[in-house]
C-alpha cells in the first residue's frame, strides 16, 4: 500500500493573502527610515516625493506582477517567474541569494527590531545586555530573543497554513487599526506652528542635506541625485516584501484572480498608510526633531508629543505588534521559493518535501535556522544594504519578464493582463535602472559586495548541475 504524497492545501482566501502582503510590508521601516530620507533631502516637501515615488514604485511592480502570477499560480512567485521568463540559472541565482541574505537576514532584522523595542518594556532585554562571550563574539538578550521570536514562528507555520495564516490575517489587522489610531491621534495633536513652518516655507521644496546641528548644504545636480537615490532606500526597504502572496501562490484559493489582486490591494493599502503617516509625521515634528530623533526612531518622539511619557509604551507595543506579524508573513512566503528551488533539483532535496500539515517544514527550519546565524553575527544590517541594489535588480529583470514572455510566448494563457502595459512597465524599468545606476555610483561599497553575494551563485549552480549529471 502506497500512501499518497501531501499536496499544498488552498486555504488562503483573498483577505488572508492581502493581510500577508500588508503584513509583511509594514514592519519597523516606517516608525525609523523618515530620519534618513528627511537628512538626505532637508524637506518635508522631498520627503513625501520620496515616499510618493517608492509607492508608485511598488504598485506598478505588484500590478503588473498580477499578470505573471496569474500565468504562473504556482508556490515560489519570484523564483518562478524568472525561471518561465528567462532560464534556471537566473532564477537560481535569485533564489541563493532570497537565501542567502535577502530573506534570511531580513528576517533576522525584523527579529532583532522587535527585541530592542521590547526592551523599552523589559530593559533586562536590551541588546546592551551581554549574556555570553565566545572568543570575540558577544550574543546579547536583544539577539537571543530574537532568535526565540523566529524559532516560535517557524514551528507556527510547520503546525499548517491555517495556523500561520491565523497569526498573520490577526496580527496584521490589529497593526493596521494600531497604525491608523496612530495616525489619527497624531492630527488631533496637530501643531499649526510646525505644519506652517514644515509646509509653508520658502524651502518646502528645496532638495538639500540637513545636518544635525541644524545647519544646510546644498547640492550640485549630480550630488541631488545621489542624495535622492540614497533616501529611496529606506522608503523601498520599507514597501519590500510586497510580493509575499505570489510565493504561498499554492495555498491560495482561485490564485489566477487573487494572488495579483492581493498585491494591489495589498500595496494600495500600504501606500497609503506610509503617506498619512509622514504627513502625521510633518504636522508634530518639525525638520531638527525629526534627524535628531534618539536611534532615528521618529515615531517614538511623535508618541512622545501625541501621549507623553506613556507613548514610549504605547509604540513600543505597536512595533513589537508589527515586527512580529512582519516576520510571520517573512517566514512563510521565504520557505516556498526553496520549496520550488528544491523541486527543480537546486535546493536540499529534503526541502521539497511536505510534513503532515502541507507544508515545508524542512524549508521552514533551515530558513530560521539562517536568520538565527544572521542574528547573532550582527551584521545584518550592513547586508541590507549591500543587496538593496540586487534586490531592485530582480524585481526589474521579472518586470522586463512580462514584456518577454508576450513576445516570445504570445500563445500562453494570461487570465490577467498588467494594466497600463507596456508604458508602466517600461516606467518602471528606466526607474529601477536609474535608482540601481544611482546607488552604483554613490555607494560603490555596498553595491559591489552585494553583487559579489549574488554572482556567487553562478559556480554554485554549475557546481550543483554539474553533480546532478556525475
Amino acid at each position: 500500500m502506497t500512501t499518497e504524497k501531501p499536496n499544498f492545501k488552498k486555504s488562503l482566501s483573498l483577505l488572508d493573502a492581502t493581510m500577508l502582503v500588508v503584513g509583511s510590508m509594514i514592519g519597523s521601516g516606517i516608525f525609523i527610515v523618515t530620519a534618513d530620507i528627511v537628512r538626505n533631502t532637508g524637506s518635508v516637501g522631498w520627503m513625501m516625493i520620496v515616499w510618493v515615488l517608492s509607492g508608485i514604485m511598488t504598485l506598478i511592480a505588484a500590478i503588473t506582477y498580477g499578470e505573471l502570477s496569474a500565468m504562473f499560480p504556482k508556490a515560489g512567485g519570484q523564483y518562478v517567474y524568472l525561471r518561465e521568463a528567462y532560464n534556471p540559472l537566473v532564477s537560481f541565482v535569485f533564489g541563493w541569494t532570497f537565501f542567502a541574505v535577502i530573506q534570511t537576514a531580513t528576517i533576522a532584522a525584523v527579529g532583532v527590531a522587535f527585541a530592542k523595542f521590547t526592551a523599552y518594556l523589559f530593559p533586562i532585554l536590551d541588546e546592551d545586555v551581554i549574556l555570553l562571550t565566545i572568543g570575540g563574539l558577544k550574543i546579547s538578550s536583544a539577539q537571543m530573543l530574537s532568535i526565540a521570536v523566529i524559532l516560535l514562528l517557524t514551528f507556527i507555520n510547520t503546525c499548517g497554513v491555517n495556523a500561520g495564516k491565523w497569526v498573520q490575517t490577526s496580527v496584521t489587522l490589529v497593526k493596521l487599526l494600531s497604525l491608523s489610531l496612530l495616525v489619527l491621534f497624531g492630527f488631533l495633536a496637530f501643531k499649526h506652528e510646525i505644519w506652517n513652518q514644515n509646509w509653508f516655507s520658502q524651502n518646502t521644496w528645496t532638495l538639500r542635506k540637513l545636518n544635525v546641528d541644524g545647519s544646510f548644504e546644498n547640492y550640485t545636480s549630480f550630488a541631488a541625485f545621489g542624495a535622492l537615490s540614497a533616501a529611496m532606500v529606506g522608503a523601498l526597504f520599507s514597501s519590500d516584501s510586497w510580493h509575499s502572496s505570489s510565493a504561498v501562490a499554492g495555498e491560495i484559493k482561485n490564485p489566477k484572480r487573487n494572488i495579483g489582486l492581493s498585491l494591489a490591494l495589498g500595496t494600495i493599502i500600504v501606500t497609503i498608510i506610509y503617506l498619512l503617516t509622514n504627513l502625521m509625521y510633518s504636522s508634530v515634528l518639525d525638520l531638527n526633531a525629526m534627524v535628531n530623533a534618539p536611534k532615528d526612531r521618529v515615531a517614538m518622539s511623535v508618541a512622545q508629543e501625541i501621549f507623553g511619557p506613556v507613548g514610549i509604551t504605547i509604540l513600543a507595543v505597536m512595533i513589537m505588534i508589527s515586527t512580529f506579524g512582519c516576520n510571520n508573513g517573512l517566514i512563510m512566503a521565504g520557505a516556498r521559493v526553496y520549496y520550488s528551488m528544491a523541486e527543480d533539483g537546486l535546493f536540499f532535496k529534503k526541502a521539497k518535501g511536505l510534513n503532515k500539515y502541507s507544508v515545508p517544514s524542512y524549508a521552514l527550519w533551515i530558513q530560521g535556522f539562517v536568520s538565527a546565524l544572521w542574528c547573532l553575527s550582527g551584521k545584518y544590517g550592513d547586508l541590507l544594504d549591500m543587496i538593496t541594489c540586487v534586490v531592485v535588480v530582480f524585481y526589474v529583470l521579472a518586470i522586463y519578464g512580462v514584456i518577454r514572455l508576450r513576445r516570445l510566448k504570445p500563445d500562453l494563457e494570461r487570465p490577467y493582463k498588467a494594466f497600463g502595459y507596456p508604458v508602466l512597465p517600461v516606467l518602471y524599468i528606466f526607474m529601477g535602472i536609474a535608482f540601481i545606476v544611482s546607488l552604483v555610483l554613490f555607494k560603490p561599497t555596498y553595491s559591489i559586495l552585494g553583487a559579489i553575494i549574488t554572482l556567487l551563485g553562478i559556480p554554485i549552480y554549475y557546481i550543483i548541475k554539474s553533480k546532478k549529471n556525475d
